[in-house]
C-alpha cells in the first residue's frame, strides 16, 4: 500500500524525509516502488517536490535527506499504483489553490466508483492526472469552496464538521486515510490499511506521535525514516507506522485529527 507521513512542528526545523526508509519499513516486502511526493509549507505557499520513480533510486531524495528546506508543516506520500499509470501526474502529495492559500492533499486507499457517483461533484477543481486520489481532493476543493468564499481562514469547528463528513462519505466507497492541509492546521484522517501477513485491510490505519520541547536526535531517528533537526520544540507525526520505538498511538477507526505547530488542536471520531 501507499504510505504516508506528515510532521508538524512548533518552529521551522529542519525536516529530513528518509523516503527509502519509511518505504521499506511500511511494506512487507520493501517494494513500493511507483512515485515519491513531498510538500514542505513555506508560509501559505509550499515547496513541492515528485518523482514517478522508487525513493531508493531517486537522487533527488538523498538530496532532501539532509538538505530538505526549513518548513513548520511537511506531508510526504510514498506511491504503491492501484489506480492511474506510473507518472508524474500521479504522484502525491498533490496541491490546489484556494482562498490565496496552497493546499496539499495525500491519501492512502482505493475508492471505488468515486466518479460514477453523485456525492463528490468537482465544482471548478478538476484532476490533471487519473487517480481516485486526486479526484477525492478535487471534490473536497468544492466542498471548501464557500467556506474559503471570504478569504479568511475558517473556523477550525466548521472545517472539522466538512472533513468529518466527507470522510465518512469516502469510507463508504473504500479505504479512506488521508492527510490534508491548507497551510493553517494539519488535518489527518484514518481508517484502515492491510497489515504484514493480512490479506484484508484493518485498522490502525494511521498512528501519531506527539513529542513536546525534546532535543532532536537525527542519528537515532533517522534510521527509522525521519529525522527532525532543531534545538527545542514540540512536534507531531502522523505515519502509516510507527517509524520508531517510541509511543506512538494508533488512529481509531474513522478518527479525524486537527493540528498546528506540533499541538493537537481537536480530535472527532467519524461515524462508521
Amino acid at each position: 500500500m501507499c504510505e504516508l507521513l506528515a510532521l508538524s512542528t512548533s518552529e521551522p526545523a529542519q525536516l529530513t524525509f528518509s523516503l527509502k526508509t519509511l518505504a521499506s519499513r511500511g511494506s512487507a516486502t520493501g517494494g513500493v516502488h511507483d512515485g515519491w511526493g513531498v510538500a514542505f509549507y513555506q508560509g501559505v505557499d509550499v515547496a513541492l517536490f515528485r518523482e514517478p520513480l522508487a525513493a531508493g533510486d531517486s537522487a533527488l531524495v538523498r538530496y532532501l535527506e539532509t538538505q530538505g528546506p526549513c518548513t513548520y508543516l511537511g506531508i510526504s506520500h510514498i506511491r504503491h499504483a492501484t489506480q492511474g499509470s506510473v507518472a508524474f501526474v500521479n504522484t502525491q502529495p498533490f496541491v490546489r489553490e484556494l482562498g490565496g492559500r496552497t493546499h496539499s492533499f495525500a491519501h492512502n486507499g482505493t475508492l471505488r466508483q468515486l466518479e460514477s457517483g453523485t456525492m463528490f461533484p468537482l465544482g471548478g477543481h478538476h484532476p490533471v492526472g487519473q487517480t481516485d486520489s486526486e479526484y477525492a481532493f478535487c471534490a473536497l476543493m468544492a466542498r471548501m469552496q464557500n467556506l474559503w468564499a471570504t478569504g479568511s481562514v475558517p473556523s477550525l469547528e466548521a472545517r472539522m464538521v466538512l472533513l468529518t463528513e466527507f470522510a465518512a462519505d469516502l469510507r463508504r466507497l473504500g479505504t479512506a486515510n488521508f492527510m490534508y492541509s491548507d497551510g493553517d492546521a494539519l488535518f489527518a484522517h484514518a481508517h484502515r490499511r492491510i497489515h504484514d501477513g493480512a490479506d484484508t485491510a484493518e485498522p490502525p490505519g494511521l498512528w501519531m506521535l506527539q513529542r513536546q520541547r525534546i532535543p532532536a536526535e537525527p542519528s537515532t531517528t533517522h534510521e527509522h525514516g525521519v529525522a527532525i533537526d532543531a534545538t527545542e520544540h514540540s512536534a507531531l507525526l502522523i505515519a502509516s507506522v510507527a517509524l520508531t520505538d517510541e509511543a506512538w498511538r494508533p488512529l481509531e477507526e474513522g478518527e479525524l485529527v486537527a493540528v498546528r505547530e506540533g499541538i493537537l488542536l481537536a480530535t472527532q471520531q467519524g461515524m462508521r
